[in-house]
């Protein structure tokens, strides 16, 4: 039987794979659903696309992805990537509201375990610590292993984890089941957008990751919301950790039935895996990943482990957007222990009603998320002025341009109006620019990241996620110091100028990104297209 010959017999989905015997080159045919084996042949009146290679052991045959390939998650139909997407927004919310719901009762934490408050105050930064370390373990096994295994692994540790505060009675039980489920639901943080990039092309995927940047921001503004009227109710702050598993095992039971694996380096690992166990070990398929790559785990791991760091180091992007993520995202996270010292302490609110205080900076993070179908008309018409039909990625910029500017403002406004005899609204109404800017910026430095980075975006992430969380997890604890020292106003203007500093960062890179991006070792250049 000849190669034309198998060909003849492909149908459908399924495909049928030539097992070559060297010895008496003859061949048979072995059908395999939905990939098929495909060799260099003369002609190629078959119409298909062929792996290329010998089959042999020094010259494997090198998986791809087919055209139309209904295995490639470019391919699945818009409603599967949509439940998808909606299923990692629900899991990335959980753990993002779970790292703010605690503040809504550390008034009764620091009454019934009788603690400082400067010690309640570590139940957020512990938290969000382990959001600097778990994205070192876990974004670069999500590139080995696959997103999904480490989404059902992390998770489901993660979960259980709040039993302990529901039942805590001592400090040192919250502050560890803290740290401990801060670093497992780091997890969704990095791999959710991971498998947002798996699977819209860069033309589909702006709203997708509109709404994955929003989601971090979103649910740390709803968590004192509720938090702080379920710790005024009879139910008190430990009923908050019943909450957080409550939302853990909402999003595990859905991610084990609605996720499947996105990461193209594992499927076509698996596809060449399965092709290899088809021929009985006679042909040698290597994914086209996988190419040149070390198989020794413990290599994989150092270079996977250390990524996050060399790409900190050695990506100007990567480094400054993670410098300024990380200092909107941390001033988000000293808002938690300056608002109620703005709200409660100086106006006499409660917890639950000084959770309100949140709604600005809310209703902010819903507008910046909206503003995302303007970005994304302004980049698809950016891909249909260009000759490759792909858009640079720094056409993701002009959102994070205008949330430069909002955050200061919103920032300095809050600043010099938050003490009486100003009324309440003012500075509330000053966190709707301030949430609004912080929306835009990682929306649009996420779709970036994305676009730039495409693959390795996970580490690209991981990294902005790491420096963001240290910053989160010391901002909380400064502010206090800050305000008490140099009061509300000059304590808050801090915040404002460093985010001031940094509004410059997208306006550098869209103007001068391409020409940084083609000095880089791992991000898209514009010849990735034409090659």
């Amino acid at each position: 039987m000849t190669s034309a010959d198998c060909s003849s017999v492909f149908h459908g989905d399924c495909t049928s794979i030539v097992v070559h015997d060297r010895n008496s080159q003859s061949h048979t045919c072995k059908e395999s659903c939905p990939v098929e084996e495909k060799t260099e042949t003369d002609g190629g009146s078959s119409g298909h696309a062929r792996y290329i290679g010998s089959g042999m052991h020094e010259d494997p045959y090198i998986v791809v992805w087919d055209e139309e390939d209904p295995e490639n998650p470019y391919n699945w139909s818009k409603t599967r990537k949509w439940i998808i997407t909606m299923q990692l927004a629900l899991t990335t919310f959980t753990v993002s509201f779970s790292s703010s719901s605690y503040s809504g009762g550390l008034e009764y934490i620091v009454r019934d375990l009788n603690v400082s408050d400067e010690l309640a105050v570590l139940g957020i930064s512990l938290y969000v610590l382990g959001f600097a370390v778990g994205p070192l373990l876990f974004a670069p096994m999500g590139e080995m292993y696959g997103r999904r295994i480490v989404f059902l692994i992390t998770v489901g540790l993660y979960t259980p984890l709040h039993i302990g505060g529901a039942f805590a009675r001592n400090i040192t039980t919250v502050l560890i089941v803290r740290l401990l489920s801060g670093i497992f639901g780091a997890s969704p943080l990095t791999n959710a957008g991971g498998a947002v990039a798996d699977i819209f092309n860069p033309r589909e995927r702006g709203l997708a990751s509109a709404i994955y940047a929003a989601v971090p921001f979103l649910g740390p503004v709803i968590g004192p919301i509720v938090g702080g009227f379920v710790a005024d109710s009879s139910l008190g702050w430990h009923f908050n950790f019943w909450l957080m598993l409550l939302l853990g095992a909402i999003s595990l039971i859905m991610g084990y039935f609605l996720a499947p694996e996105t990461y193209a380096p594992v499927l076509l690992r698996r596809r060449a895996k399965h092709l290899m166990q088809l021929s009985n070990g006679t042909i040698s398929y290597k994914s086209k990943y996988d190419i040149g790559r070390s198989t020794s785990f413990m290599k994989i791991m150092r270079v996977n482990l250390s990524r996050p760091f060399v790409f900190m180091l050695t990506e100007p992007i990567v480094l400054l957007f993670a410098i300024y993520i990380s200092v909107v995202y941390g001033t988000l996270y000293a808002l938690f222990s300056a608002f109620p010292i703005v709200f409660e302490t100086r106006r006499g609110w409660s917890a639950g009603v000084g959770g309100l205080a949140f709604l600005g900076v809310g209703a902010g993070i819903s507008v910046g998320t909206a503003t995302a179908s303007i970005q994304n008309t302004i980049y698809q018409k950016a891909m249909d002025n260009s000759s490759t039909g792909r858009a640079p990625p720094e056409a993701r910029l002009h959102m994070a341009m205008m949330g430069g500017i909002l955050v200061p403002i919103g920032l300095f406004w809050f600043a010099w109006t938050a003490d009486p005899p100003v009324h309440w609204i003012v500075p509330i109404i000053a966190g709707f620019p301030f949430g609004q800017g912080v929306c835009q910026i990682l929306q649009s430095s996420t779709a970036y990241l994305m676009d730039a980075y495409e693959i390795y975006f996970a580490s690209a992430i991981a990294a902005t996620i790491v420096l963001r969380s240290i910053f989160a997890a010391v901002f909380p604890v400064i502010a206090p110091t800050m305000f008490e020292n140099l009061g509300d106003a000059w304590g808050m203007s801090i915040f404002a100028f460093l985010g001031l500093a940094c509004t410059p960062i997208p306006f550098l890179f869209w103007k001068h990104g391409k020409a940084i991006r083609s000095k880089s070792k791992y991000a898209f250049k514009e010849s990735d297209d034409t090659s």
